[in-house]
């Protein structure tokens, strides 16, 4: 081979083991930071740049999950004692910040390097989260040798300290690699409240020294993942229970563990007294009566599965399984459900009965209060909290100490936060992910209700008429993902994405700062990086937006899309509209009666289908 030839292979290997450079022209940060300023100058970052540690050591868990990350996005920067030219330097205060708080942040781009810090090591955490938004998409795909920055400030900290997600891994068991991904995306978005629902009719998910048969029973039911939700064929005799599954107690503590890295808090819900088949199938002893129980398949009605409150045995099992359990998460709230408590077995047991005569229990929702109460001391024995789904408000006003969980909308909220309860918001009118986030016929099949990203960015936890004095009651508030329709965690993510990044804005970014038109832009840039990630993302909604405007003569109709980008164009003929359609560009006015059909292209390609709306 020719010198020249040489050369020129060795040009094209060394510029391919260089990679690219890029220049980031504008960040795009969920959830919106309370301030970020961009200037004129940049920061390159490339293979000469170091990395501090500043009052946090280099195996500290923080500092090796923010240096583990790095290296999985090809930044490799080498250790250095002190701040330097050149540096990216992640600070513990010496002396708080009180306007950071315990999670906010202050990080800074500069031409000379990078400086973040921190009262905590959750707000230098926060930053890091902040600081990987503001590189490539395909950081984890793609190595670049020089990486330009814009040159800014952003000061930083959390609206709301309850930032929850909740995941339903009863109706169908996730496995914990799956776990640990939903947490890496809890982690992406600053969102700190895993409530993990490990407990309900469809399966018993935890593992219980003590009573075993909650595993080798109440874990598992026959496999029906093949019939749709609601029409379920019932268990055939002799057929054998194969669907499910628990985590051992060594899954458990990994996974707790992994979650604690990423500065999560996992919050278990063991579901009490109701929601009890797995219980019941496992040992029949602790119902009201003699009904033959099994682990439910799909959903049932009446839900009659609830543990006898007027046995002692039913209380020891309690005690004993809130004792392991309680032993198991580090965390100070264990969440006992307390909803669906239908109460026709009480209602004729002699034990229940007997039971109100000997307390002086005037109904059966006091019986319930007093069950709760019971729940409620064996946790504060153990250093533990109850939270309890808003039902709870039903069967007697809770003890302040409680805290209650309003998934029943604002009204609830409101009436916990008057009475002086902490209250965490999961309005299913905003937070159920689990309903259709677009158009049904374009679909997968889900919870019949329509939620759209534009929607769910409405959310707000604080009800618009709560008086000033109880806001301090609200704590936040988390999306909730029952998985009655959910058969794999592939299509979790479906459900959850975008729509999870809208509720993590939500419950971090000051209510002032956010900005619907602002997030349309940036969220199409995370559903790039998510799904370059490997994440199954959801495209949105393509239906537009259409809101009118009455005049004299008809009506100013003014037309929206959610997925930024989106084309619609329009005929008010009757006509079938196409691309050669008119494009929709300005408001129009058009006179009552009008049947105004609409076409949405993204991409160059029509989305879902002709839209009418009848003026």
């Amino acid at each position: 081979m020719k010198r020249w030839h040489i050369l020129f292979v060795f040009a094209l290997l060394l510029m391919a083991a260089c990679g690219d450079n890029i220049e980031m022209s504008e960040y795009s940060i969920i959830p919106e930071p309370v301030y970020l300023v961009q200037k004129g100058r940049t920061f390159t970052l490339s293979s000469s740049t170091k990395l501090c540690f500043e009052n946090l050591g280099q195996n500290n868990p923080t500092a090796k999950y923010i240096t583990t990350s790095l290296r999985q996005m090809h930044v490799r920067p080498a250790f250095i004692g002190s701040p330097h030219k050149d540096c990216i330097t992640f600070a513990i205060n010496d002396t708080v910040n009180p306007s950071l708080g315990d999670e906010g942040y202050l990080l800074q781009v500069h031409p000379d390097g990078i400086f973040v810090s921190a009262n905590t090591e959750a707000g230098l955490f926060y930053a890091f989260q902040t600081f990987v938004q503001m590189l490539p998409d395909n950081i984890q795909q793609h190595s670049y040798s020089r990486i330009i920055m814009p040159e800014c400030t952003i000061l930083d900290h959390p609206r709301f300290a309850w930032r929850g997600s909740h995941l339903d891994v009863c109706r169908h068991f996730f496995s914990v690699k799956q776990i640990e991904r939903h947490l890496d995306l809890m982690a992406s978005y600053k969102l700190n409240r895993f409530h993990w629902h490990l407990t309900d009719d469809q399966g018993w998910r935890i593992e219980i020294d003590k009573y075993p048969q909650l595993n080798d029973i109440g874990s598992w039911h026959v496999d029906r993942t093949q019939q749709p939700w609601g029409y379920e064929e019932p268990a055939r005799p002799g057929e054998e229970p194969t669907y499910g599954g628990f985590y051992t107690k060594e899954d458990i503590a990994e996974i707790v563990e992994y979650a604690a890295q990423r500065h999560i808090e996992i919050i278990p819900e063991i579901d009490l007294p109701g929601h009890a088949s797995a219980i019941l199938a496992s040992y029949p002893e602790l119902a009201c009566d003699d009904h033959p129980y099994t682990v439910a398949i799909g959903p049932y009605w009446p839900p009659k599965a609830i543990l006898c409150a007027g046995s002692d045995q039913v209380m020891q099992f309690v005690a004993d399984i809130l004792d392991e359990i309680t032993q198991l998460f580090p965390s100070e709230y264990i969440h006992i459900g307390g909803d669906a408590t239908y109460k026709a077995n009480w209602e004729s047991c002699p034990k229940c009965q007997m039971r109100m005569r000997k307390m002086g229990l005037a109904n059966e929702n006091q019986l319930q209060g007093w069950f709760l109460s019971q729940v409620s001391d064996i946790l504060a024995r153990k250093g533990k909290r109850m939270i309890g789904w808003d039902d709870i408000l039903e069967c007697r006003q809770p003890d302040s100490d409680a805290i209650v969980m309003a998934w029943r909308g604002d009204t609830t909220a409101f009436a916990a936060a008057l009475h002086g309860n902490a209250v965490i918001s999961a309005n299913p009118g905003y937070c159920n992910l689990e309903c259709y986030q677009a158009d049904s016929s374009h679909q997968p099949t889900a919870f019949p209700q329509y939620l759209t990203l534009f929607h769910t960015y409405q959310y707000d936890p604080i009800p618009p008429t709560l008086t000033e004095n109880a806001h301090p009651y609200i704590w936040g508030g988390e999306c909730m993902l029952w998985t009655d329709y959910i058969t794999t965690y592939d299509r979790a993510e479906y459900q959850l994405l975008p729509r999870l990044c809208a509720i993590a804005e939500c419950l971090w970014t000051p209510s002032e700062r956010k900005s619907w038109q602002h997030f349309q832009t940036k969220i199409e840039h995370h559903k790039t990086r998510l799904r370059t990630a490997g994440y199954n993302v959801c495209p949105g909604s393509f239906k537009p937006i259409v809101t009118k405007t009455t005049e004299p003569d008809g009506f100013l109709v003014t037309i929206t899309t959610e997925v930024k980008g989106s084309y619609v164009y329009y005929t008010t003929d009757g006509s079938d509209p196409t691309p050669e359609s008119p494009l929709y560009t300005t408001p129009l006015h058009l006179p009552t009666g009008t049947l105004l059909r609409t076409l949405t292209l993204f991409g160059g390609n029509a989305q879902e289908g002709i839209y009418d709306f009848k003026l």
